[in-house]
């Protein structure tokens, strides 16, 4: 398994309805996060500890929340919210 990132719970709904040039920013800041997490969190599957505190990052046009999952080699964006400056 590789690090990857995906929408879970409401912000996969919400990905539906926002506007293309900020979900390209929330992907491209997901990316990011994957890089990080990967780098720092390199045996994955195999880390026995706590899942480190998710976070929120303000975006151009708004925000999103994420949870770094480390055994799933996952980063879940759980929250997008578009304000639309």
């Amino acid at each position: 398994m590789s690090w990857t990132w995906e929408y879970v719970f409401g912000a996969e709904d919400a990905a539906r309805t926002a506007p293309p040039d900020f979900l390209a920013e929330v992907e491209r800041t997901a990316e990011e996060l994957v890089r990080a997490a990967e780098a720092r969190y390199v045996h994955g599957r195999a880390y026995d500890g706590a899942d480190p505190r998710g976070g929120d990052i303000p975006i151009r046009g708004g925000m999103f929340r994420y949870q770094i999952v480390v055994r799933h080699e996952r980063v879940h964006i759980v929250q997008i919210t578009y304000l639309g400056f």
